[in-house]
């Protein structure tokens, strides 16, 4: 339970090499905190050089941090001599894959315009668009379990602040669930699930970028 006794000032002089061991050893969230808060500007540089349409900031912004907390996760002292060198690459990597991910799409009429809940093709299709990137989307299966990890630890940090149904669709989608599922499971619209998912990744942007209180 190391995060019990290192205050801020303690990780502060930590190099990054020793908090990733703090992080993998001994579970220190504080650690994971302050080291994802730290590299916050840098997701944000990486992320100012990105559009993906129909895709709002705070949605690119958590790939962005995906990809740090995949640099977390994935890093080895012993081949790599730089964290933030590898943080770097990790972060690019993510934003291009969801890049590539929003091109593969592009030949859903898809955009900023579109109801998720519209038919995918005409007013006869019964399938909805959303119903369309949840079965069709390919995703290597690594990144799906580091984005339910990171999702994990996002519910953890922003608990206080999601409504009960935020909670129980987060729950849901960090167990895999697509977004028709819940909508189904939870007796609500595919709509509105997407609009409780949307603004969880605006509330964890934001707890995130805030300064730790560690």
């Amino acid at each position: 339970m190391h995060n019990l006794y290192f205050s801020n000032n303690d990780y502060k002089n930590s190099s990054d090499e020793e908090l990733i061991t703090l992080i993998k050893q001994n579970n220190d969230k504080g650690a994971l905190n302050y080291l994802l808060e730290k590299y916050t500007d840098l997701v944000n540089m990486k992320v100012s050089k990105y559009f993906i349409v129909g895709a709002e900031r705070e949605d690119i912004v958590q790939e962005g941090m995906i990809g740090l907390f995949k640099a977390v996760k994935s890093f080895d002292g012993e081949r790599l001599s730089s964290f933030k060198t590898f943080a770097n690459l990790c972060v690019e990597r993510q934003l291009q894959t969801a890049i590539k991910t929003s091109t593969r799409q592009k030949h859903m009429a898809l955009n900023s315009s579109v109801s998720l809940n519209t038919a995918a093709y005409d007013d006869n299709d019964d399938i909805s668009i959303i119903e369309r990137l949840d079965t069709n989307t390919a995703e290597d299966p690594l990144d799906t379990i580091t984005k339910k990890e990171y999702y994990k630890f996002v519910e953890n940090r922003i608990e206080e602040t999601l409504s009960d149904f935020e909670k129980q669709v987060l729950h849901r989608y960090t167990s895999g669930e697509s977004y028709v599922e819940i909508a189904a499971r939870l007796d609500s619209q595919v709509k509105s699930v997407d609009n409780a998912i949307q603004r969880i990744r605006k509330k964890a942007t934001k707890n995130i970028m805030k300064e730790s209180d560690i």
